[in-house]
């Protein structure tokens, strides 16, 4: 029995375990509890197929969804100083950093990309949530900035979908700058009449959903989106009331006005694409009626009459007469 349990059943084991499946294989759907094999969550978009949650997607699985045969380029998006405050609480903003960049494969938490939708240019900018929660830093500012400028360079609609905790603490007010950054660049797409959609996945919170995230000509969700400023937790703390069932999610929102559609995931891409269709071909129109428009001829000038010469000449006299000055 030594022989068999000091030398052949370790080999045993040894084998087995070598063979043993990934922790990955299988998910578990957050809402329903679920266990769905990857390949088949990943075939049907991330959404459950037994409850239809829809779970985070990160930049890519969006691009290749959206974009015609899923070809699109990602932008080289600006440079941003690093943790310009030097900022430290249980971890160093740096070493978090490259955790996130470690555990997405990407420089931060915005991606930003053009392509075809349905045969019409189209600039879409991607939050990752799983990149500090999505959070709104400098880099985020500046990608939106750039995704605004490229849309207004290449005269296309300019497509967001948000997904983040709120502005990032460990840039302090350098963060909070760039609510008004955005604001000012959805300003520009609108003076250039251009399209702002802007498509709301969970969570969209705190200084996204109080800037960019409700400045869309047209606000899409996704089903069961949680979209707030302050959570509701946070708010039943604060008021010691139970808040309604549903309540800051997307049903919820567009029931009060403040989306336009909620829509599945399966159907997002049609959906974007008939809205992008729709715009282009209004721009198209208002660009052939400027160019079709005539341009105003100089005013001539009236030739002087006869009276209007001799008005002319009495207001001269009368201009050339010395006013009298009393003692």
């Amino acid at each position: 029995m030594n022989w068999l349990t000091n030398k052949v059943l370790p080999k045993i084991r040894d084998w087995t375990n070598s063979r043993e499946t990934p922790d990955n294989l299988w998910v578990k759907c957050p809402a329903c509890g679920q266990m769905l094999f990857h390949n088949d969550l990943a075939a049907n978009q991330n959404v459950c197929s037994h409850c239809e949650h829809h779970m985070r997607v990160g930049p890519q699985e969006r691009f290749q969804a959206l974009f015609d045969d899923a070809k699109y380029d990602v932008i080289e998006l600006p440079e941003v100083q690093v943790d310009p405050l030097k900022f430290r609480d249980s971890k160093k903003y740096t070493d978090r950093l490259k955790d996130a960049r470690h555990k997405t494969g990407d420089k931060d938490a915005m991606i930003v990309a053009h392509g075809k939708l349905a045969g019409n240019p189209a600039v879409v900018g991607v939050q990752n949530f799983n990149f500090m929660g999505g959070s709104l830093g400098m880099a985020v500012g500046e990608a939106i900035v750039a995704a605004a400028k490229l849309a207004i360079l290449q005269k296309a609609p300019l497509i967001l979908f948000t997904s983040a905790g709120g502005a990032r603490m460990q840039e302090g007010i350098l963060s909070l700058m760039q609510m008004p950054r955005t604001t000012v660049a959805v300003q520009r797409l609108k003076e250039a009449k251009l399209p702002f959609i802007v498509v709301l996945t969970d969570p969209t919170t705190g200084g996204v959903t109080a800037s960019y995230a409700m400045l869309g000509d047209i606000q899409i969700s996704e089903p069961g989106a949680l979209i707030c400023f302050a959570g509701p937790r946070v708010i039943e703390e604060t008021i010691r009331e139970k808040l309604p069932e549903g309540f800051q999610r997307a049903e919820f929102l567009l029931e009060k006005g403040m989306l336009d559609m909620v829509v599945h995931r399966h159907e997002m891409r049609d959906t974007l694409a008939n809205i992008v269709d729709l715009l282009a071909v209004k721009m198209r129109k208002e660009d052939n009626v400027e160019i079709l428009k005539p341009k105003k001829a100089a005013k001539k000038e009236e030739a002087p009459t006869a009276e209007g010469a001799a008005e002319a000449e009495k207001a001269d006299d009368t201009s050339d007469k010395p006013t009298e000055t009393k003692d």
